[in-house]
């Protein structure tokens, strides 16, 4: 008897359903619709003269316990940032503003894994997010090209 009443319900709500009506409505004022000519985007280049620093000044930050270190680190050396080991390949500003802009390429390791880096990459000091090292306990980045030995 459920069944038969089950039956029933559903094919008197399909009939209700089949009779509803849709109304299809046009708006005034829209015949034509123009398109636009596609926005053309211009790129310049503009190429910018860097001299290579012989180190640069990093920064390093202990989420854990809010340490904060600035880092000298010199081309080609490396140093150990709690458990990370930095690498500092090359730094470079631009030629006519050295305080303006540092460039440098570090690579970190993690826990003594000299395999397989954690960070490879080129940092830049004054968009520190561009390239970050997303690490869960340390952040490092670059604050400036040492323009002197």
């Amino acid at each position: 008897m459920r069944g038969l009443i089950l039956g029933v319900a559903l094919l008197v709500g399909s009939s209700a359903m089949a009779q509803g009506t849709i109304t299809v409505e046009t708006l005034e004022g829209f015949d034509s619709l123009t398109i636009l000519d596609e926005p053309t985007l211009e790129t310049t280049k503009t190429e910018l003269n860097t001299l290579q620093a012989p180190g640069a000044m990093l920064r390093g930050l202990d989420k854990l316990n809010g340490e904060v270190v600035d880092i000298p680190l010199q081309n080609g050396f490396s140093v150990r940032f709690g458990g990370l080991r930095i690498d500092l390949a090359d730094c470079r500003y631009p030629e006519d503003n050295p305080a303006g802009e540092a460039y440098a390429f570090l690579t970190v390791y993690e826990n003594d894994d000299l395999i397989d880096p954690f960070f490879q990459g080129w940092m830049i000091a004054s968009s520190p997010a561009l390239s970050a090292m997303d690490h869960a306990r340390f952040d490092v980045w670059v604050l400036h090209c040492n323009t002197s030995s």
